[in-house]
């Protein structure tokens, strides 16, 4: 490198990609990333980054027979040039380190478009920051993006090769967790790596004001999750604001307790009494709850978090069966007497009251307007039988899922399609034509797998026109190019028991992990306003003895994004009901709860389908609540579970790996 030769190494070949790809050169006519698609080596051998060597080594077989000369003899060049391309690719994605480089700057890409327009303003104080440091001769924040812009300029290649040295001994790229032992924090390589081209985000389209409402919560739990590793104050401080306030006196009551309890050094206890309001903070005070210190199978911090979620659903209308008047009547705070009145209507008029009541006028009012109402031909589908019982009846509706024939249908999370395979029937039998949309959070070779009939699964939903989706993270959609036809389009939505995925030496109910399970269904519900028509059904079936997704972290957030819940049907009732369930995780590639085994920790009579209509009242929302994950110092604070077992490095290792893993989930990446 010194006399000018590049020595080319795994970590220079990184780098020249870095340079290649972070702009258009004054020195070639080659455009920049993503648009270059034929430089990826993924892209080159169709292949996805899950993709096996003897995989490659197929596909490189199958399309280097085409670039053969005997093939394309009017063109020998372009043949040539062709396998050479094919060649390069194999190379690549057959040397680990070259394969890792370019996974982890295909995921640096992908970030810069989740992040564009959002963070417009973030990147030009970035941008005044860095001019400031180089004005005043100190040394930019970012040394190998500089030396990266610093090469493009120059197009040496002796700068090149300088800038792979630098980047080598960079160590804001090899950051370790030893960092943590001297008072700093080790960076995971999401954080790192979101770093290496600043100004990139700025070169991407802006999001619409619907699309940025929908994404906003997860784009901000992405923030919160890099708060500890941000060295920039800049930075610091608009992270300070995605925080929720929290007044002063939450503060006090936090503290009245912990030392209450002589449990003022437990962290993660802390963290589970910041996540609370002032009047649960109040209502531990004035009840004398204390958590058992001594439990041999919880901490304390654990205890704690299960007991608050059992007094906010002794609050609510509870878990189990509640059929449409029983909904109604919680959601309107009726009495026993308008109960009993709702009860003795017939279908039209149920179905009149249902629709149009909405506190303005008196109950008594409505059903005698209900009495002489003429049904308008619209919905005649759905009041067939008008005259008979109308509780009856219109459960018999929600169970027998006469949806609109013409009306589309998402499936969101049904890792072996049996669900979805078993709707497109029940429709095909009903004589529907609206689409139907399944969807799996895995990709597919994933799936295959774990399923084995996965591919004649897929073939018989297309057969029955069915469309099917891989890698969709349901929090994501308004994100999805997949979705962008489907703005207040959909007029059906199925989840069968969501969960954010199990990790391990944790309980689904522990709080290091518990607030993947309440935001998942937070920012769900937040993103399906993006493509629900309104008058629209979803359906979320679940246990309701759960820990992981509780019910009342569903119904809780369908109430926060205007989705009604209208009924709560037994899952066994459920025409649908009979599919073949997974766990949905690698657990199905040796035990299937779909081929008669029973989930370990459920019982079947408790598994339950909770009904919602999508009612847009048409005022704009709050920002979308999240659920505070906890810091990395408090991970490093906990003393069960995994975290607990573990001591010093051993213990910031698992915590940085726990915490990539988290900024993976929130990426939209599949782990596990």
């Amino acid at each position: 490198s010194r006399q000018g030769v590049l020595v080319r190494t795994p970590i220079t070949e990184f780098v020249l990609l870095l340079l290649r790809r972070s702009g258009p050169s004054p020195h070639t006519n080659m455009p920049a990333l993503p648009n270059q698609e034929e430089e990826d080596p993924f892209h080159v051998l169709g292949l996805d980054e899950n993709a096996t060597e003897k995989q490659v080594e197929s596909s490189f077989r199958q399309r280097a027979r085409h670039c053969h000369p005997d093939r394309r003899p009017d063109d020998v060049a372009a043949a040539r040039a062709g396998f050479e391309r094919l060649s390069r690719a194999k190379e690549t994605l057959l040397h680990p380190q070259k394969r890792a480089a370019i996974v982890k700057l295909r995921a640096q890409r992908r970030r810069q478009r989740e992040f564009a327009g959002l963070g417009s303003a973030h990147t030009k104080r970035k941008s005044a920051t860095r001019a400031q440091s180089s004005t005043s001769g100190g040394p930019p924040r970012n040394a190998k993006a500089a030396a990266a812009a610093a090469a493009a300029e120059e197009g040496s290649e002796a700068i090149e090769a300088e800038a792979a040295e630098s980047a080598a001994t960079d160590p804001a790229t090899s950051a370790s967790v030893a960092a943590a032992a001297a008072g700093g924090v080790a960076r995971p390589a999401a954080a790192v790596a979101a770093e290496l081209d600043d100004n990139a985000e700025d070169s991407d389209p802006e999001m619409d004001e619907e699309t940025q409402e929908a994404v906003e919560g997860v784009l901000r739990l992405k923030r919160l999750l890099s708060r500890d590793f941000e060295e920039d104050e800049r930075l610091k401080k608009r992270l300070r604001s995605d925080l929720d306030a929290r007044s002063a006196a939450q503060d006090m009551k936090v503290s009245q307790l912990l030392n209450k309890w002589g449990l003022g050094g437990d962290s993660l206890t802390r963290h589970v009494l910041e996540n609370l309001t002032v009047e649960e903070l109040q209502n531990l005070i004035t009840s004398n709850y204390s958590p058992d210190t001594h439990n041999m199978w919880k901490s304390p911090a654990e205890l704690l978090q299960t007991h608050t979620n059992q007094v906010r659903e002794a609050r609510g209308p509870g878990g189990g069966p509640l059929d449409v008047v029983s909904a109604f009547k919680y959601r309107h705070r009726l009495d026993t007497s308008q109960d009993r009145l709702l009860r003795g209507l017939m279908h039209k008029e149920l179905r009149y009251v249902l629709n149009t009541f909405d506190g303005s006028k008196p109950l008594e009012e409505v059903i005698a307007d209900a009495k002489s109402h003429e049904q308008p031909e619209e919905e005649l589908t759905v009041a067939v039988l008008p005259d008979g019982a109308g509780v009856q009846l219109v459960g018999r509706f929600t169970r027998l899922e006469l949806i609109d024939p013409m009306g589309a249908a998402a499936v969101f999370g049904d890792a072996n399609l049996t669900f979805s395979l078993n709707l497109v029937r029940h429709r095909k039998a009903l004589g529907h034509v609206g689409r139907v949309i399944a969807t799996t959070f895995e990709n597919l070779e994933t799936l295959q797998e774990r399923y084995k009939e996965i591919d004649d699964t897929i073939v018989k939903l297309e057969e029955h026109f069915a469309e099917v989706h891989h890698g969709v993270d349901c929090t994501r959609i308004a994100m999805d190019d997949r979705f962008k036809g489907l703005q207040k389009d959909l007029d059906a939505v199925y989840y069968n028991y969501p969960h954010a995925g199990a990790v391990g030496g944790f309980f689904d109910g522990h709080p290091v992990v518990n607030w993947r399970h309440e935001n998942l269904m937070r920012l769900f519900f937040r993103a399906l306003r993006s493509c629900m028509r309104p008058g629209g059904v979803v359906k979320v079936a679940s246990n309701a003895g759960a820990v992981g997704v509780r019910f009342s972290y569903i119904m809780s957030s369908a109430m926060q994004n205007e989705f009604e819940h209208i009924e709560t049907m037994p899952f066994q009732q459920w025409q649908l009901h009979r599919y073949g369930r997974s766990y949905g995780d690698r657990r199905d590639t040796y035990k299937r709860p779909g081929e008669g085994e029973q989930y370990n920790a459920q019982r079947a009579d408790s598994d339950m389908v909770y009904c919602f209509a999508y009612k847009p009242s048409g005022a704009p929302l709050a920002r979308q609540q999240i659920r505070m994950p906890p810091t990395y110092r408090t991970m490093l604070g906990c003393t069960d579970g995994a975290l607990g077992e573990r001591q010093g490095e051993s213990k910031k290792k698992l915590a940085t790996e726990l915490y990539k893993r988290f900024m993976q989930e929130c990426s939209g990446v599949h782990v596990g």
